[in-house]
């Protein structure tokens, strides 16, 4: 079974009319201003995972600020999984600084989602204020027993649209201070994993750690697998590729460039995030 962790589906009238959102909600701005950024459908996603041999795929939509269009957007995705149970696993995306942003997790995953994510800070690093937004959010994902997935990117390199100023002690803090979440962490945790070699506290705090390669093929040589392999196992390694950003055939190619064997990238490409998920 393949199961893709990290997909985005958006609703038509978001789909056809992406420049109306932009004045009030600059993080969606920031991505998604160039025409070159797509934004595609439930059934968009579905035709892609036929064409991909994708069994399941886990989707969400955006982290808007404005509750309104963060509902709408949680109504599609609830929409989606109603119409394809067997193919779409949805999460609950938000901006934690939206007012009411746990009662919106609340009824998200009451309304049969599955986690909450991609969450993420898109114009400021994770710092104490955030954190302290997350409390709720947190308290409840750990009650029901379900995954949080955030938003982080390695804090060196190049610059693109949705690279954020987390640093690596950000991201190390805000999992230290919710130690009982489970995390996957979106686009390898911004290669906090490599830090596993220190030999004290840091390998016992990212044990509810998983860690999903959306955008790899853009970020990172296929090595990572195999130092994410030896570093953090791998059990915590999962399929996600930002679709559409990137389509799955590219992250085959690169599973297969990184020497992996067919077991570990069955573990990768689906079985992690199904045991994960209770699938």
């Amino acid at each position: 079974m393949i199961i893709d962790c990290h997909t985005h589906a958006f609703p038509k009238e978001i789909r056809v009319n992406r420049g109306s959102y932009f004045p009030t909600e600059p993080a969606f701005k920031i991505l998604y201003e160039t025409p070159k950024a797509k934004l595609v459908s439930a059934e968009e996603i579905i035709a892609t995972m036929d064409e991909q041999h994708v069994d399941k795929s886990i989707v969400f939509g955006f982290p808007w600020q404005e509750e309104e269009i963060c509902r709408r957007n949680n109504d599609y995705i609830i929409e989606a999984i109603t119409n394809y149970p067997t193919r779409l696993i949805g999460f609950c995306c938000l901006d934690p600084f939206m007012p009411g942003a746990a009662i919106e997790a609340e009824r998200c995953l009451n309304s049969g989602l599955s986690g909450v994510g991609e969450l993420a800070f898109y114009r400021s690093g994770i710092d104490r204020l955030c954190l302290d937004r997350l409390d709720p959010i947190m308290d409840l994902c750990q009650k029901a027993k379900v995954p949080v997935m955030v938003h982080t990117n390695e804090p060196v390199g190049h610059i693109y649209p949705g690279k954020t100023p987390n640093t690596l002690a950000q991201i190390y803090q805000m999992v230290k201070r919710f130690a009982n979440n489970t995390f996957i962490l979106a686009h390898w945790g911004g290669g906090i994993f490599f830090y596993n070699l220190l030999k004290k506290e840091v390998r016992a705090i990212l044990k509810n750690v998983y860690f999903d390669t959306a955008a790899s093929p853009f970020l990172y040589e296929p090595e990572i697998y195999n130092f994410a392999k030896r570093l953090v196992g791998i059990d915590r390694i999962l399929l996600g590729t930002d679709f559409p950003l990137l389509k799955p055939a590219r992250y085959y190619k690169e599973l297969d460039a990184a020497g992996l064997s067919k077991a570990d990238k069955e573990k990768i490409c689906g079985s992690n995030v199904a045991a994960l998920l209770g699938i």
